[in-house]
């Protein structure tokens, strides 16, 4: 890093336009400061009073000068506003294709980190350079936040519910991860690293040093230990519905409402299977889970259960593909 510089080393597609929206804002607010400091000591010493007899003029105000003051900031914060929204939709939400799915778990006072071949590490994060990398994220005991400086990326990661960012690294190295959010005694120590390696030395990474299992085989295990299989038969002849096929499609509600099975449902729909009923099934059928299943083996059950559903092709919304899965009559 220029030890001249301001900003951090740049090490993301998305770093660079951070960067110049932080400077955007830099230069508008040193600008708006000064012009509001002149105006101050301008006025201070052309009007000031001149002697203890002076009365100042009668002021009616300015029609055009009042105008100009307020339609100037306004269009400038626009321009931030907008500037911002775009950049942050585009930076949160993950492309649809070739993402390596990623999954970590914070806790007092570390980073867990699991891969879907079954690989997993502390404080530490492998990826290949050149690919989009999608992080889900939870919270094992209170809020964290999850802090890459190099490539200008910060989520938050908030206990009972799942945070997922992207982004794609551009230059091999080792950055700095660190929790942003004080989460306790020793929030100081909650430190990590990034490693970003050229795709062919991460599969060289990937392949070395394990005989485990993938995350999707650990997920059956436990789809099978907690009972789950006797009542999700794959058909629907069982107490509970099929979920084959239902990650990431529209699942019909009892009262004809709809929902789309993504994370967050599923997450959902396991620790409290009564807040949601599929349509034609009844409550009451599963026990809750709640405070009952450790964070990372929701990610097993999580990754086993999208393991079962074939990738859902983009359609319009008016496509008759796009119809929910029905319930049961």
């Amino acid at each position: 890093m220029n030890v001249f510089s301001i900003f951090p080393e740049r090490a993301s597609t998305v770093a660079g336009e951070v960067d110049a929206l932080y400077l955007f804002l830099l230069v508008v607010g040193i600008g708006m400061t000064a012009v509001i400091f002149g105006c101050v000591f301008f006025c201070a010493f052309r009007y000031h009073r001149k002697s203890d007899d002076e009365r100042p003029k009668a002021i009616h105000g300015s029609l055009p000068l009042e105008i100009t003051w307020s339609v100037i900031p306004f269009l400038v914060m626009m321009v931030m506003f907008a500037w911002g929204t775009e950049l942050y939709f585009r930076n949160y939400v993950p492309p649809s294709k070739n993402t390596l799915d990623l999954y970590v778990v914070g806790k007092q006072w570390m980073w867990k980190i699991q891969h879907p071949q079954g690989k997993s590490e502390i404080n530490e994060l492998h990826v290949p350079v050149g690919q989009a990398v999608k992080l889900t994220l939870a919270s094992e005991d209170v809020i964290h936040s999850f802090f890459i400086p190099a490539f200008r990326l910060k989520k938050d990661v908030v206990p009972g519910s799942y945070q997922t960012f992207w982004f794609e690294a551009t230059k091999s190295g080792r950055y700095h991860i660190f929790c942003a959010e004080y989460c306790g005694t020793n929030h100081s120590r909650m430190i990590g690293w990034v490693t970003a390696l050229e795709p062919a030395d991460y599969q060289k990474w990937l392949a070395g040093g394990h005989d485990g299992e993938s995350m999707a085989v650990q997920g059956e295990k436990l789809f099978q230990q907690y009972g789950c299989a006797s009542c999700h038969a794959n058909d629907t002849q069982g107490r509970c519905p099929s979920l084959h096929n239902v990650f990431g499609r529209r699942v019909l509600l009892e009262g004809g409402q709809t929902v789309t099975a993504d994370e967050a449902y599923l997450r959902e729909s396991i620790l409290n299977p009564n807040a949601t009923i599929v349509k034609g099934y009844p409550r009451d059928v599963m026990p809750v889970f709640q405070g009952q299943i450790p964070e990372e083996e929701l990610m097993q059950l999580m990754v086993y259960l999208k393991s079962l559903s074939m990738p859902v092709a983009a359609e319009p919304a008016s496509s008759p593909k796009s119809a929910p899965l029905p319930g049961r009559k």
